[in-house]
């Protein structure tokens, strides 16, 4: 709502000003969530009262009753409590988080059950922490215990529903931990309320602080870091957030749980978080971790250095626009990790103190995204133990430094494609894991071939030449490791480039060639050759072929651990496309996208786990081909639908016959027993009825040429 102002840097008069000043004359729906105190509410309303905005609404969340008075002291009708879970809902959460259903209850475990449940007073958090409490792993704990837990509870929830009695019960989670997780759980006071942290960041930050420590051989030490994640999900510590491929990419925090673990890392002295200015004391010493939080811009603060004892902080988490109190980089003089993303120092004349970090001889993680930076001093080569390095976002980087070449720890690194990598550099980051978004030079295609540990490539080619071809297939064939392989360009003779000649490693998961103008020949040959028994672990494909044929489908869908698919075919000549009974069983987003369009038909049985399809509805293809009902596409056969996007193609057909189409499509959705989103694309032109804003599971442009816009209602 607020895009155009800063309001960080206003203080509170200015601040209601501006949202009345907003609102005027508007109708509006206000959602303010979380009210703690009912003094606060007195503040907020004010941007609100005396404005006769006839339609609008203000809602208002809290977890304490005599706030929701405050807010509402005239009106108490206006006071919606939720209720908690009944008994047998409460059950049947229960009950599936451990025996994965209600009915599988053994009959030893009811009654202990039920006086837990009691307890957890139906509070889908409490019976969710408690419920994780009693599984080890997949073993459900001997009843001896579940009566110990019981014991230990007390009153719980049931006579004192209080914030207190709902934090010792979390806290058994938090006990319950490995040594190991209940550090990893503690670093996430790092972050302020309701934010959301990215999952791979903040893995890489646990390893960086030595949280995480080496599993098993041949597993890299990020991917027991993802073990650790996963298992504070499964402890329900922190909630997932998931993309569009129903991957996990980030986390949140449940305010409970923050406010547990807030408490447990004050009381440890484990980290320090300044969220105004008044935080800042001299008395705060030997500060291990520090994150600035929300600290109004203010140029009259004390600096960090003069107000506290920074000289042994080991990790600092900077957000905006708290950056403006930071101390001299090198004032920090163990320092391990050093986050400041999107913190604008680009724009703040930070440019010349960057110098200073060649003093931070102990860096392991210098997160620097969408920073604003446009250049790396030279003294980076200093940081020899560094270990992740993040630089994306940054547009008017240009070139890294040759010092770089140093950095023989360096595990992940982000650049944009354009930035420029000097001769010598990449080849000697031989402990390279992740390398996303190069530029393919011939030296640096080359030099990758030294990198013997990457698991991760995301590599643009924008010059070609018969060289750069071979060194790179001879390059990626000793990269045994490789499990993630990105490949985009431009325009260049991109055909079959790996062709058979590459035997992808069995821990292969993820392949994906983009580009705006060209196109495979056909199927990728290490696909047909390997075949389903080597190619085990690839869950991810996006291709585009210049023709997919009902051969390429079947063998694309015999893959074993395929979840996310995406085709595009340039010149496609197979008019019908079938997917069949036993393809696909896997896939849960499905793609394929064809032009000239051919028509797409879904067997019963197809896709059983798909809750995402997106594909091309040739009109005019149907209509030739068409026997019986010309658009029975089979989109009741995909059992588990949830959303669809259709391209309907209409050239050389009537506005009728296109409006019929449609019409089917949405019948089909209308029909379907778990009633799917369904948005339509008309190509040429897009209606002015449909809804895009679903639509960024894949990065394609399927804008369409100017033509006649219809109405698809």
């Amino acid at each position: 709502m607020y895009t155009n102002m800063n309001l960080m840097v206003l203080d509170e008069r200015q601040l209601i000003e501006e949202i009345r000043e907003f609102l005027h004359d508007k109708r509006y729906l206000v959602v303010i969530d979380d009210i703690w105190d009912g003094k606060l509410w007195e503040d907020i309303k004010l941007a609100f009262s005396n404005m006769n905005n006839v339609g609008s609404r203000l809602i208002t969340t809290t977890r304490i009753f005599s706030v929701s008075i405050a807010c509402c002291p005239s009106t108490h009708d206006s006071i919606y409590q939720m209720e908690p879970l009944s008994d047998s809902d409460s059950t049947r959460l229960f009950c599936k988080r451990i025996f994965s259903s209600e009915n599988k209850c053994p009959s030893e475990l009811k009654e202990v059950s039920r006086d837990i449940l009691k307890k957890c007073g139906g509070v889908p958090l409490a019976i969710l922490t408690i419920a994780s409490l009693l599984t080890a792993g997949h073993q459900i704990k001997p009843k001896v215990e579940w009566q110990v837990l019981l014991d230990s509870i007390g009153r719980g929830l049931t006579e004192d529903a209080s914030m207190e009695e709902m934090q010792r019960i979390l806290s058994f989670s938090y006990y319950d931990l490995p040594s190991n997780l209940k550090t990893c759980i503690l670093y996430l006071c790092m972050y302020p309320e309701d934010h959301e942290i990215d999952k791979e960041d903040l893995i890489w930050k646990w390893i960086c602080e030595n949280f995480v420590q080496h599993g098993k051989h041949q597993t890299s030490i990020f991917e027991v870091g993802e073990t650790y994640f996963n298992e504070l999900i499964n402890r329900y510590m922190i909630i997932p957030i998931f993309n569009g491929f129903r991957e996990v990419q980030s986390c949140r925090v449940h305010d409970m749980v923050l406010d547990l673990i807030r408490s447990l890392s004050a009381e440890a002295k484990f980290l320090t978080i300044l969220e105004s200015n008044k935080d800042i004391t001299s008395s705060q010493n030997n500060i291990r971790r520090l994150s600035l939080q929300n600290i109004e811009e203010d140029q009259e603060t004390t600096p960090l250095a003069n107000s506290m004892s920074i000289s042994q902080v080991r990790s600092i988490t900077v957000f905006p626009p708290a950056v403006t109190i930071m101390p001299a980089i090198s004032s920090f003089g163990v320092l391990r990790v050093l986050d400041l993303h999107r913190c604008r120092i680009g724009a703040l004349n930070f440019q010349p103190k960057m110098r200073d970090i060649g003093y931070l001889f102990h860096l392991r993680y210098l997160g620097l995204k969408r920073t604003g930076i446009s250049e790396i001093p030279e003294e980076i080569g200093n940081l020899q133990f560094l270990q992740v390095l993040d630089l994306d976002f940054n547009f008017e980087m240009r070139v890294l430094p040759s010092s770089m070449w140093k950095l023989r720890q360096l595990m992940s690194i982000k650049v944009l494609f354009r930035c420029y990598w000097p001769p010598g550099v990449l080849g000697n980051l031989t402990s390279l894991e992740v390398l996303e978004r190069i530029y393919a030079s011939p030296s640096t295609v080359q030099e990758l071939g030294r990198l013997a540990r990457l698991r991760r490539l995301d590599i643009h080619f924008i010059a070609w030449s018969l060289e750069v071809e071979e060194t790179f297939v001879e390059t990626i064939c000793n990269l045994h490791d490789i499990q993630s392989l990105s490949i985009t360009c431009d325009d260049v003779p991109y055909l079959d480039l790996l062709g058979g000649r590459w035997e992808p490693p069995r821990r292969l998961r993820q392949y994906t060639f983009t580009s705006d103008h060209i196109a495979c020949s056909a199927l990728p040959m290490w696909i047909t050759k390997c075949g389903p028994s080597h190619l085990s672990n690839l869950s991810e494909v996006h291709i585009i072929v210049k023709d997919v044929q009902q051969e390429d489908v079947q063998i694309l869908g015999r893959l074993p651990a395929l979840r996310h698919l995406w085709i595009g075919s340039t010149h496609q000549t197979e008019r019908l496309l079938i997917i069949g009974a036993d393809e696909f069983r896997c896939v849960i987003a499905f793609g394929m996208h064809c032009e000239p369009a051919t028509q797409l038909v879904f067997q019963q049985g197809a896709l059983p786990n798909a809750e995402y399809v997106r594909f091309s509805l040739g009109v005019r293809v149907a209509k030739e081909d068409g026997n019986g009902d010309l658009f029975e596409l089979g989109l009741g056969n995909l059992l588990s639908l949830q959303s669809a996007l259709v391209e309907i193609h209409w050239d050389g057909v009537t506005n009728m016959e296109a409006a019929e189409a449609c019409a089917a499509v949405r019948n089909a959705m209308d029909t379907h027993p778990n009633h799917p989103i369904v948005n339509l694309h008309l190509d040429p032109e897009i209606s002015e009825d449909t809804d895009d804003e679903d639509d960024d599971e894949y990065d394609d442009d399927d804008s369409g040429d100017e033509g006649e816009r219809m109405d698809l209602d």
